[in-house]
């Protein structure tokens, strides 16, 4: 039997990972739906997180981390291990210190945040505005501590290490179930034989819980640092030359990084126009289910390719460095078309029964989510591509197709609101097929610098075809195979799966290959 490659095997261990935690991530999203239903508390605990996760973003979580692994690449090729050490300690000083300063900016002007025409909640009332201003306030406790975590999994990261990096989330998971099931509830009650105790703080025990699942996230990697000798240096200087490096990567990348927050931040402000409630949580929870095929193909793909690719680059071996690309966009392709046929094709009943909504709260969920999935392709070739760039260190390619993506999603969503409002967060969701849009430009520019061009046309071929004909028997038989509704839709999905794997068997085999 043929050895899978080296980034077969990581990208099969961090999609592994990403299962169970995408797993508990539904497990969390369950036990939160059935306690706070489709109600305002949810969209307020929704709403709270989305200034915080962009701070997060911004400083570590998405443009440090980002910056970081192909300069700590290079320095762990070059300098050795000791010198990249004392790089990350410089850099992750800075983050730990612009992060503080923001959080307590965000925590001094919440309230205008918040309650402003152009922040990010609008058309809430006052009460319901208070409740975010708080929940907000306390999210940024968070915030400090993943402003370390998400650096030290990018230094693990670059150092070939993924195992500790790929447990952290599920460990974040955790600490947010708990406090579903421990901090929120406001009586006692069982679960297999089991009494829990309920601490009544309602939904502020969602964010202890956030705070909670932050520690364990930043305390499972710990380990890593001591396997790989980490020395801390007490050191803060933007005059070294790797974190001059860094910075000039990751100047561009914030200001990206802050352009993809913005899409979420302005998704909310348009779903606080529509007067639904639940429209917010529609969002969430749809963007979540997309996020699971999303999460176990591309970002497994892009997160294990990313340090493959900086060291290509630094060696000038573009050969390499496109074979890599193309054979992951192949496979994504492939993949990705008929997975968002299959799975809207089985969902609604499954949407029914996991979050208990009533019929108007699953069948909005059920669109939106549906919305999404058509947009799964689009993410998944973004993931590979924008990391392929960051391979090259050309971060103003991805800062300029993110605005172009925020400017098409922006003027949709007014177009959604003023003329076709009836749409609801379904729209808004279609809104955001403007990251196809932004794929296909960095496809464009990318072959434009690579000696030969990356092609998948007859991978996107085979896609379509696939998609076609696993969605289409998938719902036949979700539809009049006889049985329960939850049965026969994961019987369609199982067999409209089978169905398409001699379609796109080829590209199923560049999986064990990359």
């Amino acid at each position: 039997m043929k050895k899978l490659s080296f980034l077969t095997r990581t990208s099969l261990l961090i999609g592994g990972f990403f299962a169970i935690d995408k797993g508990l991530a539904f497990v969390r999203s369950i036990i939160i739906a059935r306690q706070f239903d489709l109600s305002f508390e949810l969209d307020a605990f929704n709403v709270a997180n989305n200034l915080p996760d962009m701070l997060f973003a911004l400083i570590s979580g998405g443009a440090m981390a980002m910056a970081l692994i192909p300069i700590l690449s290079d320095y762990l090729t070059t300098r050795g291990r000791p010198a990249a050490w004392e790089l990350f300690s410089r850099i992750a000083n800075l983050a730990f210190l612009v992060t503080i300063v923001f959080s307590v900016f965000i925590a001094i002007f919440a309230e205008q945040i918040v309650r402003a025409e152009i922040g990010i909640a609008p058309g809430f009332g006052v009460e319901e505005q208070n409740t975010i201003i708080t929940l907000m306030r306390l999210n940024l406790i968070a915030t400090a501590i993943f402003s370390i975590s998400g650096l030290v999994m990018g230094a693990l990261q670059a150092n070939q290490y993924f195992l500790l990096p790929a447990m952290a989330p599920m460990l974040y998971n955790i600490g947010q179930i708990f406090g579903a099931l421990v901090f929120s509830p406001t009586e006692p009650y069982s679960i297999g034989g089991i009494t829990l105790p309920a601490l009544g703080l309602g939904v502020y025990g969602l964010v202890y819980g956030v705070i909670l699942g932050a520690i364990l996230h930043l305390g499972i990697q710990i380990p890593g640092l001591i396997k790989y000798k980490f020395h801390w240096t007490p050191s803060l200087t933007i005059k070294d030359e790797g974190v001059i490096q860094a910075l000039k990567i990751m100047g561009p990348r914030i200001v990206t990084m802050f352009g993809i927050q913005l899409v979420f931040i302005a998704r909310d402000n348009f779903a606080s126009r529509l007067d639904e409630v639940g429209a917010v949580t529609a969002l969430t929870y749809g963007w979540m289910i997309m996020q699971v095929p999303a999460t176990l193909l591309g970002t497994a793909i892009a997160t294990a390719i990313l340090p493959t690719l900086s060291e290509y680059a630094a060696t000038d071996n573009w050969t390499a460095f496109r074979e890599v690309i193309e054979r992951a966009i192949r496979v994504l392709i492939a993949l990705t078309l008929p997975a968002a046929t299959i799975l809207s094709a089985g969902l609604l009943p499954l949407v029914r029964v996991v979050f208990g909504f009533d019929v108007d709260g699953t069948a909005l969920l059920t669109w939106t989510t549906r919305a999404y999935l058509l947009t799964l392709a689009g993410y998944a070739i973004q993931e590979i591509l924008s990391r392929g760039f960051y391979a090259r260190k050309e971060a103003l390619v991805p800062l300029f197709t993110i605005f172009l993506r925020f400017g098409l999603y922006i003027t949709t969503g007014i177009l959604i609101l003023k003329y076709f409002p009836h749409l609801s967060s379904a729209g808004l969701a279609l809104a955001e097929l403007a990251v196809t849009v932004e794929a296909l430009l960095m496809l464009s520019i990318m072959n434009r610098r690579l000696p030969t061009r990356i092609t998948g046309f007859s991978s996107l071929l085979r896609g379509l075809l696939a998609a076609i004909i696993g969605g289409a028997l998938a719902y036949a038989i979700a539809l009049y195979l006889p049985g329960g509704a939850v049965i026969t839709a994961i019987i369609g999905m199982l067999v409209g799966t089978a169905i398409i794997l001699p379609i796109v068997w080829k590209e199923t085999r560049l999986l064990f290959n990359l």
